[in-house]
């Protein structure tokens, strides 16, 4: 099927044309003649298939036809919920390329920013508002603007709006919002709690399903590490010996969590960053601008950040901490299989993780091969967490000598390779991709490369 044969209109193809799409996903193919209809949907699709555009271009399509009978003056009738600040920058790109032949006018607002050039927006009038629930009803309550308009509603991450604790500020931001609307609700998962809210809000909605979000699993090669807790970074840092890892997004439970990592990561010279909720908007999109551009070769994010993380054939995903839930769990693993194309996944599973694991395998219905981990010394390694699946190795950890608690390396974040190599560290420092690597790269700098 193509494009043209959803009842696309010309201005609209010439965008997605520019945009380099010749066929539609799944996920468009199913929705778009729905919407276009005028009827409700309920979606479960995983980020990375296409659902933005699926219910972008019949909004737009439906907005230029009203434009046409309208007067010129610009009101709200199309409001986007999302949960995270990341998500709601990608939708509102979307709008905006998908519409860029029409004179329709998308904005967005979110916390975390001032709220002048928010403030400026509404006032200058618009037809697309995306939001994140928090500011949405803080400007309200402001006076700053209405959604008495809206004629189209979308719910989208609804289930990670749910996980965030959003769901009461959705339910009052939609009782603001006419009850003659078309509403789409999209979920990469769907719980009860998301069921009884589409009951809610849904009218007599087309279920859409486009690959459960399980059978996604099977494209994606993963990879078991049993590891105590204290040498998960010694694990990472090994695995990174393999240029193959060119583009990595390293999940971990907690803010605290990804900032350490980081600087490990740093010390060790691996271009990294990360993005978590205490981050500001504009060092989290720069984080996220900087390794779409492989100017960083690491992310290393939450999950609550890395809803809206659009990365187009990122190579791995490695969970340094294991989901609290599994369905978590095959969300990250779609951030590498994106669009059907393959992708591999490293996992680590320490002692006190076991039965987020055993969660995990239920779910998926499958196991997670694992790998004999070679990396650690006897000495150094846990013998508390499956012990028969690690096997003892003459290379040494990738741990400093440390001087009142501190690692020497954490002192400079550039590859000091002659410390290193007094301290003999492990084969990642010894190892030919980092003796080949060019200064200019600043990834990994040897001892000639960093006098």
């Amino acid at each position: 099927m193509t494009f043209q044969e959803l009842n696309i209109i010309t201005p609209i193809l010439k965008a997605i044309e520019q945009e380099g799409y010749q066929v539609p996903s799944p996920i468009q193919e199913q929705a778009i003649p729905v919407l276009l209809e005028g009827k409700d949907v309920l979606a479960s699709a995983q980020t990375g298939t296409g659902k933005t555009a699926a219910f972008a271009i019949p909004i737009i399509q439906a907005l230029y036809h009203q434009a046409q009978r309208l007067s010129s003056k610009r009101l709200i009738q199309a409001l986007i919920l999302a949960p995270t600040r990341e998500l709601a920058e990608q939708i509102k790109e979307s709008f905006r390329n998908y519409s860029r032949e029409m004179s329709i006018k998308t904005e967005v607002i979110y916390g975390g920013v001032s709220q002048r050039n928010q403030e400026i927006a509404l006032k200058k009038g618009l037809d697309v508002l995306i939001a994140t629930p928090g500011r949405l009803i803080d400007l309200m309550n402001q006076g700053l603007l209405t959604l008495s308009d809206v004629k189209f509603l979308v719910l989208d991450e609804a289930d990670r709006m749910l996980d965030m604790g959003f769901i009461h500020d959705v339910k009052r931001i939609v009782k603001l919002v006419p009850e003659e609307r078309q509403t789409m609700l999209f979920s990469a998962t769907l719980p009860k709690e998301i069921m009884k809210l589409a009951n809610e809000l849904l009218k007599n909605p087309v279920r859409i399903e486009v690959t459960p979000p399980e059978a996604m699993v099977d494209k994606i090669k993963q990879s078991l590490y049993y590891v105590s807790k204290k040498d998960k970074t010694n694990l990472l840092i090994d695995l990174l010996v393999n240029p193959k890892l060119e583009s990595v997004l390293v999940f971990t439970r907690t803010k605290h969590g990804a900032n350490k990592l980081v600087k490990e990561l740093l010390s060790y010279g691996v271009k990294a960053d990360a993005i978590h909720g205490n981050k500001s908007q504009n060092k989290r999109q720069q984080a996220l601008t900087d390794f779409k551009a492989k100017k960083l070769r690491v992310l290393v994010a939450t999950d609550i950040a890395a809803r809206g993380i659009d990365i187009d054939e990122l190579s791995h995903v490695i969970n340094y901490d294991l989901p609290e839930t599994p369905e978590t769990y095959v969300h990250r693993m779609g951030r590498t299989g994106r669009a059907g194309l393959s992708g591999e996944a490293f996992s680590f599973c320490s002692q006190d993780e076991k039965s987020l694991l055993v969660a995990i395998v239920k779910h998926i219905k499958m196991d997670i091969p694992v790998v004999e981990n070679k990396l650690f010394n006897e000495k150094t390694r846990t013998t508390n967490v499956e012990k028969q699946s690690i096997k003892s190795s003459d290379i040494k950890p990738n741990t400093g000598i440390k001087k009142n608690g501190v690692s020497d390396q954490k002192k400079n974040s550039s590859f000091d390779a002659k410390r290193i190599q007094n301290n003999k560290k492990s084969d990642y420092r010894k190892s030919e991709f980092v003796k080949n690597t060019r200064s200019s790269d600043g990834q990994y700098r040897n001892k000639k490369n960093s006098k």
